[in-house]
Order: C-alpha cells, then sequence, then structure tokens
C-alpha cells in the first residue's frame, strides 16, 4: 500500500494553510484600519465624551467613521439600551436609544460601548467586538477560495472601512451561508439549506441585505442543487425549499419579537428612519449626481426630484432582482445547476446600483463575491480603484467645500468614482450571474494513467 497522502487529504491541507495565511494577513490589515480610525480619537475629551480633533480632522485625514460619530446622537454615550424606550420626531431625528439600524447591529452598538466613556474607547471597543468576524470571514473565504482570498484580507476596502461602520459581522453571515452550502456536504443538501436560510436571516437582522439571497437559495433547493448531477436527490425538492424559507422567517420573527414587542415605537423608528432618507450628497448615488441636476433649481424642484427617486428606486431593484433570478434560471437550464451564489451576487449589485443611499463601506458586501466568484482582476482592481476615489475623495471634498466653498478637483474624483463604480456595478451584474466558482486549489493537475493518482503538472 502506497504511503503518499491521498489527493484529496493533500488538497485539504493546502486549504487549510491558505486559510490560515488569509486570516494571518487579515490581522495585520485589521491593525491598520484600527490606527487610521483612531487618528481621529483621543483626549482632550468634551463631558460628553467626544473627542476634541473628531470634528477638526476628520474630513482632513480622512479617518471619520460612523462608529465615532455615532458615539453622540443615538444615547450610545448613555448607554441605553436600544429600541425599548426609543422613537422619532416628526423632523426624523431618533431619540431614547433607537437607531437607524436593524436590531442585531443596535445590540452590537450597545455591547460595544459598555464601560466606556469617550469615543476612543467606544471605538476601540468596537473594533475588538468586529474583528473575530473579519477573522472568521477571511478563514471561510480562504477554504472556498483560497489563495483569492487575500482579496478580503489585504484589500483596501477591509483598510477603509473594516471598522466604519458595523458591516463586519453582516458580511460574515453571508458568507458563512455559501460556506455551509459549499463544504458540510457530510449533511444533507437539505440540512445544509436550513443552516444557510438561518445565517441571512441572522444577515438581515444585522444590515437587511443577505435577506435577498434567500430567494436564490431556495431556487438552488428546489431543483436539487449541484446534487442532482450524481442523481442523490430528486429533480424537484419543494420541500426541502419550504424548509429553508420557513427557518429564514422564523429567525427573523424571533429575533426582532422581543424588541417589537418591548417598544414597538423604537422598534419600527429604525425602519422609518430608512424610509424617510433622501438621495442627497451624503449618500454618493447616482441619483444625486446623475439625475439631480435634471430636476434643476426652481421651487419643488428638490420635492420633486425626491419624491421621483422614492418612487423609481425600488421599482428598479425590483426588476433587477427580477433579471438576476431569470439569468440563473437560463443558466440553469444549461448546465443543470441553479447558480445562487452568482445570482446572489447579481442582485446585490443591482440593489447597489439602484438604491438611493450607496455609502462607500457596502462595497465590503462585494468583495467576497469577487472572491468566490471567477471575475476577471482587471475589473477588480478597477473596481477598487472607483471606490478608494470614493471612500477617499468624498471626504476630501466635504473638507474642500468647508474650507473654501469650491472643490472642482475633489468633486472630480468623487464623479469618477460615482460612475466608474456604477459602470463595473452593471458589468458584474452580468459577470457574476454567469461565473464559476473560483477553485480553491488553482494548481493544474493531471491524472497517471496507470493509477489514476492526481498529480500536479510538472510532477
Amino acid at each position: 500500500m502506497s504511503s503518499r497522502p491521498a489527493a484529496g487529504d493533500t488538497a485539504r491541507t493546502a486549504g487549510r494553510w491558505t486559510a490560515a495565511i488569509a486570516v494571518l494577513f487579515c490581522a495585520v490589515t485589521l491593525l491598520f484600519a484600527y490606527l487610521n480610525k483612531a487618528r481621529c480619537a483621543g483626549p482632550p475629551f468634551t463631558p460628553d465624551g467626544r473627542s476634541l480633533m473628531f470634528d477638526r480632522v476628520k474630513d482632513a485625514k480622512v479617518c471619520y467613521s460612523d462608529i465615532q460619530f455615532l458615539w453622540l446622537g443615538r444615547d450610545i454615550n448613555a448607554h441605553i439600551f436600544p429600541y425599548v424606550n426609543g422613537d422619532i420626531t416628526a423632523d426624523g431625528t431618533l431619540i431614547g436609544g433607537a437607531v437607524e439600524y436593524p436590531v442585531l447591529s443596535g445590540l452590537l452598538m450597545w455591547i460595544g460601548a459598555a464601560g466606556v466613556h469617550n469615543d476612543a474607547d467606544f471605538l476601540l471597543h468596537s473594533a475588538l467586538l468586529l474583528a473575530p468576524f473579519a477573522l472568521l470571514t477571511a478563514w471561510m473565504l480562504g477554504r472556498l477560495s483560497g489563495p483569492a482570498a487575500m482579496l478580503w484580507a489585504v484589500g483596501s476596502p477591509l483598510v477603509l472601512y473594516a471598522f466604519h461602520n458595523w458591516e463586519l459581522p453582516v458580511v460574515c453571515t453571508a458568507a458563512g451561508a455559501v460556506y455551509v452550502v459549499a463544504t458540510l456536504t457530510r449533511y444533507s443538501l437539505r440540512t445544509r439549506g436550513i443552516i444557510a436560510a438561518v445565517l441571512l436571516g441572522i444577515g438581515f437582522c444585522l444590515k437587511l441585505y443577505p435577506g435577498i439571497f434567500v430567494l436564490p437559495l431556495l431556487v438552488y433547493l428546489v431543483t436539487g442543487g449541484d446534487e442532482v448531477r450524481a442523481g442523490r436527490v430528486r429533480r424537484r425538492d419543494v420541500w426541502s425549499a419550504v424548509l429553508a424559507a420557513v427557518s429564514a422567517v422564523v429567525t427573523v420573527a424571533l429575533i426582532n419579537l422581543p424588541f417589537a414587542l418591548a417598544g414597538y415605537d423604537g422598534w419600527r423608528a429604525s425602519i422609518t428612519f430608512q424610509q424617510l432618507r433622501q438621495a442627497d450628497i451624503t449618500t454618493n448615488s447616482v441619483w444625486y449626481w446623475g439625475v439631480r441636476p435634471m430636476f434643476g433649481d426652481l421651487p419643488g424642484s428638490e420635492a420633486s426630484f425626491q419624491q421621483f427617486v422614492s418612487t423609481v428606486s425600488p421599482a428598479l431593484v425590483m426588476a433587477a432582482f427580477v433579471l438576476a433570478m431569470w439569468l440563473g434560471w437560463r443558466r440553469f437550464q444549461t448546465s443543470g445547476v441553479f447558480p445562487w451564489v452568482g445570482v446572489s451576487g447579481a442582485m446585490l449589485c443591482g440593489f447597489l446600483l439602484f438604491h438611493k443611499v450607496h455609502s462607500p463601506q457596502y462595497t465590503l458586501w462585494l468583495v467576497p463575491f469577487m472572491v468566490l466568484l471567477e471575475v476577471p482582476w482587471t475589473a477588480i482592481g478597477l473596481y477598487l480603484l472607483a471606490d478608494a476615489a470614493i471612500g477617499i475623495g468624498v471626504f476630501r471634498y466635504f473638507y474642500a467645500l468647508g474650507m473654501t466653498g469650491s472643490a472642482d478637483l475633489e468633486g472630480n474624483i468623487v464623479q469618477f468614482g460615482v460612475w466608474g463604480r456604477a459602470i463595473l456595478l452593471v458589468y458584474f451584474f452580468f459577470a457574476f450571474a454567469r461565473a464559476r466558482p473560483r477553485d480553491p486549489d488553482p494548481v493544474p493537475v493531471v491524472v497517471r494513467r496507470a493509477t489514476g493518482e492526481l498529480l500536479p503538472v510538472g510532477h
């Protein structure tokens, strides 16, 4: 009997090493990400714990973060438990501990503030709370896609946005759903689908967007997933999809219900806040930079513009979802497998393109799909360039406007970022829908005829 390790064991060992290296590099990147944001924080502090330097340098040094900013204005500094006693005023101001995010993100904000009395410590504690989610994401992407996971681990988005907002937990849940379906093959497809649906439900309670991935997951389950090719499941498995759908809904209900019962007004305030949010200069969307000038500056033009966006934006988002599902169905008809990950990525592109708000940190949502799916690295590089133009340029733009009132150069950089991202989102929409999963072990292999043993080329 040969003592040579089996090809599968060798691949698994290599995959673990790749994932471990990605985690190591990710940890270093997270340190730089924290230090970047911490440039805005530190003594002296105002009586309510705000760093005096924050308002002076946050735009000039591009070290602004929502984490530090929201230390004030949401009663986080007062350590009020979120939502329960909250509400929203007629002018859209959140009060009494209400925050604009779904309940699990609000809970993380409250935990991050426990025991601290200034925004610098809040930023540090929040970073320590969020970092494990980035490391776990790096591990999963390393196991799923091999060296491509370094895009997540050392890419510019993690430096710019890891501690800009509370995105890392929700990205982890979305990546976790893919990981469960793709790797836990010792369990049935039904079991994996239910676990993935629960993870997506948890993600929905963090930042909403993973909820849109439930639909392509359900179609994947109905059509039998990858196992159809091996003949191990029925061609149509509706019951698995039903159980997964119920699992996602129940997860969302169980997480939200205690908050809704304890303080409905505060819980509902987060939804109302997002409904009232307008497409303005802070939202970095094509609506403000592309459509707003068409309405002119006459009296009532701003109201007309906002009404137009409120109507057209959700309609286009839904149309993008339908198109993504159709593209996925066409792929299924030719390949026999519904590309639920690619369709999910396409749906996310449609959402980012047409939603009235496109915050810079949303790029973290997109990066795992760039890792998981075989899309050109040139396109990825161009997207990251456009993203950096937003992630850095928009703060320099605000700084220049505040200092001189004129910011032509900075405005052009921002517009390059806005339109560069928009064009590439259209590209990635179709590229994701037709892309294959990345091979976690890209080393070419050949089969030795005598034994059937897989060997690397050149062995």
